[in-house]
């Protein structure tokens, strides 16, 4: 006989044993079907009954006017304040944007810069603010707020814990990977920006599919430009009628938007035409060394650097090319505020980016770090009209389809949801 298992041969029953075994099978199965089932049902609605808003506690390092934040204000904007309340948790906050939280009534806790990814003063600040807090959600984004987020939220015990990854970390070390494995093995669940991004997290850090959801990030449309503020815009510029412009918009960092491929190959345009502007909207730490570059190719006079611009809106209007050289790139916002512009699009074949531009459909792709090939494609655009327009057109169709606010919004909404109604522990979190 096994153990373990009947013993079959042994299995005889009197008919009066039957009689009785078979009136007592339904009440037997009731019970283990309302116990199986009530508390599977306790499961997924119990945090309904007990708290019907979510607490939620973003964690960033800089709230400046980055992307990740900007996504974070459409969360703040947009998200249902019946179902939802924020906090932002971040090292320091730069500009106006936190001004914009906290007018949407999403109060920001500045822990301070970190010393160090192990800095235990900055850790215990934020730990402070959740236990206060108390969230129901935490979610952090980029590397140190999703470091705040796992190790805070773990030792708060709170009940979900979200990791964002929102870059493209081709640079990372391999002991950059291990820690930030370590890191993620904390939380309940990661966000991929982009399928690149997903495969990072599932393929190189080996998380579970299972444990990772890919929401493509999302962008509001642009407010509605003003009568003439175009046409001022050009103006201040210098712009003569007949010129074509092309643009760019980002942080002047040149290891991740190579704006010298750019500048290089926009000086091969400008050996070949004398009609072209090239517009580089943003600031950041290698502006000197841009500008400098620039005179040394001879192309000063055609080239404009606007500096940081809060509003870049009406720069986007101004332009007949939109133009993207990055080396690597998670996402690349800037591409979907560039097809709500109707703008043809010419961006490295990197990252996220073969997500956002349907190649030969919104834009064309090139190979990173050639400019040769990037002006080959931009004197393309260039040189038909036709094309450009085409291609802008079905940019703007796209960017209302595939990356609006509203449906990214509703996607965080849903994993927000969805994850609470798979813990356990949330209906005891009260």
């Amino acid at each position: 006989m096994r153990r373990g298992g009947p013993n079959l041969s042994r299995c005889v029953v009197h008919s009066d044993s039957v009689s009785r075994t078979s009136n007592a099978q339904p009440v037997v199965l009731g019970t283990i079907v309302f116990v199986f089932y009530g508390v599977r049902a306790n499961r997924l609605v119990g945090y309904r009954k007990i708290r019907m808003k979510f607490r939620v506690a973003h964690c960033l390092e800089t709230v400046g006017s980055g992307g990740v934040e900007q996504r974070r204000l459409l969360l703040a904007r947009e998200l249902d304040r019946s179902k939802f309340e924020q906090i932002m948790i971040c090292t320091k906050t730069v500009g106006a944007l936190a001004e914009q939280f906290e007018a949407e009534g999403v109060p920001i806790h500045r822990i301070g810069s970190f010393r160090s990814i192990l800095d235990r003063d900055r850790y215990r600040a934020a730990l402070e603010a959740i236990r206060e807090f108390r969230p129901h959600i935490v979610h952090g984004a980029v590397y140190e707020g999703v470091a705040v987020a796992a190790i805070c939220g773990a030792l708060a015990r709170v009940p979900i814990v979200i990791g964002e990854e929102t870059s493209e970390p081709v640079g990372r070390s391999w002991k950059g990977h291990l820690l930030f494995r370590g890191i993620m093995s904390l939380t309940s669940h990661a966000v991929a920006v982009s399928p690149a991004v997903d495969d990072y997290l599932v393929k190189t850090i080996r998380m579970p599919r299972r444990h990772v959801t890919l929401i493509n990030n999302g962008v509001a449309p642009p407010r509605t430009i003003k009568e003439g503020e175009t046409a001022r815009l050009r103006a201040r510029l210098g712009f003569r009628d007949g010129e074509i412009i092309i643009g760019i918009v980002g942080r002047l960092f040149n290891e991740h938007k190579r704006h010298t491929d750019l500048l290089e190959a926009f000086r091969m345009l400008c050996n070949q035409r004398d009609d072209l502007r090239l517009l580089i909207v943003g600031d950041g730490p290698d502006r000197k060394m841009l500008e400098a570059l620039t005179a040394r190719l001879g192309i000063a006079e055609c080239v404009i650097f606007t500096g940081y611009q809060a509003d870049t809106r009406p720069f986007y209007t101004v332009m007949d090319i939109f133009a993207l050289s990055s080396a690597f790139e998670a996402f690349g916002l800037v591409l979907v505020e560039a097809m709500y512009a109707k703008l043809p699009i010419v961006a490295t074949r990197v990252g996220g980016i073969p997500t956002v531009v349907a190649e030969n459909q919104t834009g064309l792709l090139v190979p990173p770090c050639n400019p040769p090939e990037l002006a080959d494609s931009l004197l393309s655009l260039i040189e038909d009209q036709t094309l450009r327009q085409r291609l802008g057109e079905r940019g703007f169709d796209r960017a209302h389809e595939k990356f609006s606010s509203q449906r990214y919004v509703g996607d965080v909404a849903d994993l927000y949801e969805r994850l609470a109604a798979r813990s356990g522990k949330l209906a005891r979190y009260v």
